[in-house]
């Protein structure tokens, strides 16, 4: 009976009462500082870095209080100059905090290299979309005496033999010698 009594004494409810009075206010000191501290309501705009050299972008971003992160450039764009901005994360015009890290991607200095398949002694139907899906052109293509018709006899870069291994940048434009079906003169 006397817990009964202790909770409904008039010291039990001014201590309630004041908990509840320290809760309120402390809710409201949090909320407060979360305002101040997250900047409540202030944004930065992204600026269009698209085609810019990483320069003229890191400046634009230290302007508008944001922080430039390089990610991989691995894909060649013939469209933008070599070392520019050719993607960004967010995109222009996003609004973002303050020291937001924006991620870049910039245009390498040129096409990555890829190694150039063996294709010898394939026919020209099996090499040409092999070599395509590497992203190499197949360039001149020229016929020899040899029994094997449309049969890819040699391969060549810029007037070279391509060897085996050999990189390339792609877009390169392979020249492939083929058979014409003919035994020749000396068989």
């Amino acid at each position: 009976m006397s817990l009964i009594k202790f909770l409904s004494s008039k010291t039990f409810l001014y201590q309630i009462l004041l908990a509840i009075a320290a809760l309120v206010v402390l809710s409201f000191i949090l909320l407060k500082w979360l305002n101040v501290s997250t900047n409540h309501g202030k944004f930065e705009t992204v600026p269009d870095l698209t085609g810019k050299s990483l320069s003229i972008a890191k400046m634009e971003l230290e302007k508008n209080n944001l922080v430039l992160q390089i990610q991989d450039s691995a894909n060649y764009n013939p469209k933008y100059p070599k070392f520019a901005v050719i993607e960004q994360d967010p995109v222009a015009g996003s609004k973002v905090k303050e020291d937001r890290k924006i991620y870049l991607t910039l245009n390498p200095s040129g096409y990555r290299k890829v190694m150039v398949p063996d294709l010898r002694q394939r026919t020209f139907r099996q090499a040409k979309p092999t070599l395509e899906a590497l992203g190499f052109q197949v360039g001149k293509i020229t016929y020899i005496d040899n029994i094997g018709k449309d049969m890819v006899l040699d391969m060549t870069f810029k007037g070279e033999n391509i060897k085996l291994g050999t990189m390339l940048e792609k877009t390169s434009v392979i020249d492939l010698v083929l058979g014409n079906g003919n035994r020749g003169a000396s068989n």
